[in-house]
């Protein structure tokens, strides 16, 4: 066993104790991200909200939700909403570069799979 592999192992040997309870091998790290204002984010940027939920992806449903206070942005939603409110060119330039995927369509030939039901 190289030194990096017995290296790994060991990590994974003390994040199982942690698991089980044994916190003196190891050190848990937990990263709060703060609350975002969606709606003061969303007009610094002068979207409205179908634009805003066009331009990243988010349903328009969920949009209106988190600005009425109905519903709050949780892990994932809220550190790219962070990012968003701190650096909104460098998500654009990051989404502008995906090129979107379009749904495969059949060559002449093929078969579709049809669900029995």
């Amino acid at each position: 066993m190289t030194k990096r592999t017995g290296s790994i192992l060991e990590g994974l040997n003390d994040a199982l104790a942690y698991m089980r309870g044994d916190t003196s091998r190891g050190k848990a790290h937990v990263v709060e991200v703060p609350d975002v204002d969606v709606a003061k984010t969303r007009k610094s940027l002068k979207l409205s909200q179908p634009e805003f939920a066009k331009l990243f992806a988010v349903p328009l449903p969920t949009v209106r939700n988190w600005e009425q206070g109905r519903r709050r942005p949780e892990g994932p939603a809220r550190v790219l909403l962070r990012v968003i409110e701190a650096e909104p060119q460098a998500v654009l330039r990051a989404i502008q570069g995906a090129a979107p995927v379009a749904p495969k369509r059949p060559t002449k030939g093929t078969r579709l799979a049809r669900a029995k039901g």
